[in-house]
């Protein structure tokens, strides 16, 4: 199954890309920040940001947790609305929230548990994309296990080639970027732990 496929229409998309930038723009503000300042801490241009926060530019997964971590909030509290915070024991396909970045990885938010500080997501990179232009860190700790083709995981400048069925980790601390080298789709199931 592609997950890309549950994003039914470009006015979808649209409006989840809206959505984060409003709540970007609003975690900005609360905190006295400028474009500039933001900037300065994340190292993304201004204009890269702005364009984000108004919903004009589909952030990598890489530029969301850099975004996050510079405002001191979690990914989740970019990406998941509010309204779904109760405590389910089952999370339905249409209860999660599903984004494409600007690379084309799309990210399925399986469950995200900002007590437990834990996020479950399947991650589908097509061949040639990445999580980030560059390695980035942030904080936390994660576990990948890949569920379907191959992925390269580069973590200090060391290159780690997956295959299906192996698992890695390492501390998000660590300069980190995720791509897919390879010529067919590749699925993972992605734990991220302390990342709020």
């Amino acid at each position: 199954m592609n997950i890309a496929t549950t994003i039914t229409t470009t006015d979808e998309m649209n409006q989840t890309l809206a959505a984060i930038g409003v709540r970007i723009r609003g975690a900005r503000i609360a905190r006295a920040m400028t474009l500039q300042a933001l900037a300065d801490v994340s190292g993304l241009s201004p204009s890269m940001l702005s364009l984000v926060e108004r919903g004009r530019a589909s952030p990598s997964i890489g530029s969301l947790i850099v975004i996050a971590s510079a405002l001191g909030v979690g990914m989740s509290d970019l990406i998941v609305d509010d309204s779904s915070t109760a405590e389910n024991a089952v999370v339905r396909p249409a209860d999660q929230r599903v984004i494409e970045t600007a690379q084309h990885v799309v990210r399925r938010l399986l469950r995200e548990d900002r007590a437990r500080a834990v996020s479950v997501a399947i991650n589908e990179y097509a061949p040639k994309t990445a999580s980030a232009p560059a390695p980035l860190s942030h904080a936390g700790f994660e576990y990948g296990f890949v569920l379907e083709g191959e992925l390269t995981v580069e973590i200090d400048g060391n290159t780690h080639r997956l295959e299906k069925g192996d698992l890695i980790s390492y501390s998000s601390r660590r300069q980190h970027r995720i791509w897919n080298h390879g010529k067919r789709l590749a699925r993972t199931l992605w734990f991220n732990l302390g990342h709020d």
